[in-house]
């Protein structure tokens, strides 16, 4: 895992090169801004930590092993698909060259809140986990589709009210507190008061597989 994770930030670059492993310094000026992405490659999903960000390319710290020339889709909290290709591995850290170069711009532009007040949903994994949910202290069956470090998508028979407090305790996890914020039949999410660290959700995803 990623030592002193909580205070890591990606660096932000113009340069259309892809960043270099850790140990190369490089002379331009970066802007640093925390940034989570889920991982598309070469069929399986997984949550990375982007350490470093340019117009042509990233280097992400992750989690499992990966291989040079493996191919790979990354989602930011903007949703916008970054498509490329592994072009270098080096301890727990990989370099992604992209398809297509991207606008730094747009995506420094895309970090603060949506128009609508919200803040851009964290990247999803999906996952096939009992929980026990609990309103108002009573307990119940809970079935989880999809997670991130804000949030949660479950399946449960119960009726939610939108806004108010829920209590969910995954299979294997420590329960969670959070806020059930909508609902359609069976099917409803929760978003949880304080955001999951990273290198804890991971473990988790990982012990559920």
């Amino acid at each position: 895992m990623l030592a002193h994770e909580q205070v890591v930030e990606t660096h932000f670059s113009f340069s259309p090169h892809v960043p270099e492993p850790p140990e190369r310094r490089q002379g331009e000026r970066h802007i640093k801004i925390l940034r989570v992405a889920a991982l598309d490659i070469e069929g399986r999903r997984e949550l990375c930590l982007i350490r470093n960000i340019s117009a042509g390319g990233m280097m992400a710290h992750v989690y499992s092993k990966v291989k040079v020339a493996e191919s790979v889709v990354a989602e930011l909290k903007t949703g916008q698909p970054l498509a490329g290709r592994i072009v270098w591995v080096k301890d727990s850290n990989a370099g992604i060259a992209f398809d297509v170069p991207v606008d730094i711009e747009e995506l420094l532009a895309n970090n603060g809140p949506l128009d609508n007040g919200w803040r851009a949903r964290s990247p999803r994994i999906e996952i096939d986990r009992m929980a026990t949910l609990r309103i108002d202290g009573r307990p119940s069956a809970a079935h989880i589709c999809d997670v991130s470090q804000s949030g949660i998508k479950i399946e449960t028979d119960e009726t939610l009210k939108i806004d108010g407090d829920v209590v969910l305790s995954p299979e294997g996890f420590r329960p969670i507190a959070g806020v059930a914020r909508w609902q359609h039949g069976r099917a409803a999410g929760i978003s949880f008061n304080q955001m999951i660290p990273l290198a804890e959700l991971i473990a988790w995803i990982k012990s559920a597989n």
